[in-house]
C-alpha cells in the first residue's frame, strides 16, 4: 500500500484527504534537490546562447507535463533577446501514430530525434517510474549524440535516473503517480518561472 492509498484510508472525508495530500506534497517536497533545478537551468541558458533545440517528452499524464513545459519554454521566455528553441516530442499525432504502426511504440520518441538532434540540444525526458521503454530508447540516443540528457522521475527513480545525465527526482512510493506528476509540473513552473523573469531583464 502507497502513501495516497493510507492517506485515503485514514480519511474521514475529502477534505481531511485533501488536507493529509497537501501535507505529502510538502513532504516530497523538501526532499527534492533544488541544485539538480539549478543544473537544468544552467544547461537551458547555454542551449538558448548557442542556439541549440531543447526536445521534451513523456507519456500519458507526462506527455501533458512535456506539452506545458515546451510551450512553457518556448513562449513565455520571450521577452529575452534570444529564443529558446523548445518543442514536445508527443504533439505530433501523425508521427506518433505512424511510428507506432510502422515500428513499434517503443519508437516513437526516438524515431523523432533520430538524424534530427545534435550535439549540446538539450532532451528533457519526464517518466514516474523511468522505466518506460520509449523513454529509455530515446534517452539512449541522445547520450551516444553528446545531447544533454535530464530526467524527471519518481518512485525509485527507474533506468532513466541512472542514465540521464542531469535527474530531478521525486523520492515517493511506488505507484504514488498522482503526487510525482504534481512536483514535475512544479519543476515546470519553477525552472520556467526562473527564466522569463531572467529574460525579462534582459531588456
Amino acid at each position: 500500500m502507497n502513501r495516497i492509498e493510507e492517506l485515503f484510508q485514514q480519511a474521514g472525508s475529502p477534505a481531511e484527504f485533501a488536507r493529509g495530500y497537501f501535507v505529502y506534497l510538502g513532504t516530497l517536497l523538501d526532499r527534492i534537490d533544488e541544485h539538480a533545478l539549478g543544473q537544468v537551468v544552467e544547461v537551458l541558458m547555454e542551449a538558448r546562447a548557442k542556439g541549440q533545440y531543447i526536445y521534451v517528452m513523456g507519456n500519458g499524464g507526462s506527455a501533458a507535463t512535456a506539452t506545458h513545459f515546451a510551450n512553457d519554454l518556448a513562449i513565455c521566455t520571450r521577452a529575452g533577446a534570444l529564443p529558446f528553441l523548445a518543442q514536445s516530442c508527443t504533439d505530433n499525432v501523425p508521427a506518433l501514430t505512424s511510428i507506432s504502426n510502422d515500428f513499434g511504440f517503443e519508437e516513437v520518441f526516438f524515431k523523432q530525434l533520430e538524424h534530427r538532434v545534435n550535439r549540446g540540444d538539450v532532451v528533457i525526458a519526464i517518466s514516474a517510474s523511468g522505466n518506460s521503454e520509449n523513454i529509455l530508447k530515446a534517452v539512449d540516443y541522445a547520450n551516444s549524440c553528446d545531447c544533454v540528457t535530464v530526467g524527471f522521475t519518481g518512485f525509485d527513480g527507474g533506468h532513466l535516473r541512472e542514465r540521464a545525465r542531469i535527474a530531478v527526482h521525486v523520492p515517493s512510493g511506488p505507484g504514488e503517480y498522482g503526487p510525482v506528476e504534481d512536483l514535475h509540473m512544479i519543476f515546470d513552473h519553477v525552472i520556467a518561472n526562473y527564466l522569463m523573469l531572467l529574460c525579462r531583464a534582459e531588456r
